[in-house]
């Protein structure tokens, strides 16, 4: 197989940190990518078994699974110390220790699909025409969530099931719109948050975003934008670096040696591009709808079946 070049790598990193975090789906581009541009291009970077590409995004996916960790830097400290200190005093009691348990029980479902599907799904749907058909249905999904999203919301005492203390309810007003965020995600039920977390099975799928189908998923249990994509970002964090550390090795088998170096360049850009994406999402969902990413995703992923089936 050939090798990836570094300027393949340089172009693939940036898309692979843009596309990953906005929803829009990193998989898909990384197929559709290659395929539109033809020629040496889709020759090196082909997605199989043992393929060099495919090495060298595990390891962008880990560059970006760091970036996140490094931007909610603050946030996983607090979550990680409650989740240590539950364990520890086997309890659930601050918003800290009951939003670390929903993570963990969120992860577990795309954990198991990603283990015994991802794969089979890859080598089968992993060509242009899946991608650019998931692709657009991935913006259907997304539109479809913003116009049912408006629907009234579930009344207060519905979705505030769980009541923290008033001592933890009086620091509220001292604490981080971070932390903030956290203590309204702490109240979801654990059903709710589990499928939430399972929607990230269907990101299996090349063209399927997976923060934007978590995102929808979160709209449609009654979270606000702002907080959807926080949990999303959340729930990607652990997910994308567990997967990325376990292919990890493949990097290094002694065919994909020549891609080595593209690889460290293209996971630095990769990391750069999904720490501004994050930076910047975070604060476009406080005001912002999924909407124009939708329209992108029905017309790309259109024209690009077109290009293809013809």
């Amino acid at each position: 197989m050939s090798a990836v070049t570094y300027v393949e790598a340089i172009v693939v990193g940036a898309l692979q940190g843009v596309s990953e975090l906005f929803p829009v789906s990193s998989l898909g581009h990384s197929i559709l990518l290659p395929a539109w541009l033809g020629g040496q291009w889709q020759q090196d970077l082909s997605i199989g078994k043992g393929s060099p590409y495919l090495a060298v995004l595990v390891a962008m996916h880990v560059a970006t699974a760091l970036a996140l960790v490094l931007f909610f830097r603050k946030d996983w400290i607090r979550i990680i110390g409650g989740l240590w200190t539950s364990i520890r005093d086997r309890e659930i009691r601050t918003p800290d220790q009951r939003l670390a348990w929903l993570l963990v029980l969120a992860t577990i479902p795309v954990g198991l699909a990603g283990l015994l599907f991802e794969g089979l799904l890859r080598d089968f749907l992993g060509k242009p025409v899946p991608a650019a058909i998931f692709l657009a249905l991935n913006g259907g999904v997304l539109y479809a969530a913003e116009k049912f999203s408006r629907a009234k919301p579930k009344p207060a005492e519905e979705a505030d099931t769980v009541d923290f203390s008033t001592e933890e309810t009086l620091v509220m007003r001292a604490v981080s719109v971070e932390e903030a965020t956290d203590v309204r995600l702490a109240k979801l039920r654990v059903g709710e948050a589990v499928l939430i977390g399972a929607a990230q099975i269907l990101a299996l799928l090349p063209g399927i975003s997976r923060s934007g189908i978590t995102m929808v998923a979160g709209l449609r249990r009654g979270l606000g934008h702002e907080d959807a994509a926080r949990f999303a970002f959340l729930l990607a964090t652990p997910v994308i670096l567990a997967a990325g550390v376990l292919k990890m090795p493949s990097l290094f088998a002694p065919e994909n040696h020549a891609s080595l170096g593209p690889a460290l360049v293209g996971s630095v850009i990769a990391g750069v591009a999904s720490y501004i994406s994050v930076r910047f999402l975070t604060g476009y969902f406080e005001t912002r709808t999924l909407t124009p990413f939708a329209i992108y995703c029905v017309v790309a992923g259109i024209g690009s079946l077109i290009f293809f089936a013809v």
